[in-house]
């Protein structure tokens, strides 16, 4: 019985890899990011003047990440589509 060797796959794991490199690449730089390290009242404020300045139905505003520091301090990160178009 003769055995058979799978075909090399490193040509296309390089393809596969570059592809979602391109991609990720891309989803980077579709939104508008800042990160903000402020106290709990402040940074529910922030969050509502960017909801305010951008509409979420018009450019997906929301709050992508967020975690509570030591002294009552949220870090989070906001994030928009840089148009409305």
């Amino acid at each position: 019985m003769a055995k058979f060797s799978p075909p090399p796959l490193a040509g296309l794991k390089r393809r596969i890899d570059r592809h979602r490199q391109e991609k990720a690449g891309d989803a980077q730089g579709l939104f508008v990011r800042q990160t903000y390290t402020l106290p709990r009242d402040d940074a529910r404020q922030k969050a509502q003047e960017w909801f305010d300045a951008f509409p979420k139905a018009a450019y997906w505003t929301e709050v992508e990440s967020w975690r509570q520091l030591d002294g009552d301090k949220i870090e989070f990160t906001m994030r928009r589509l840089p148009t409305a178009d």
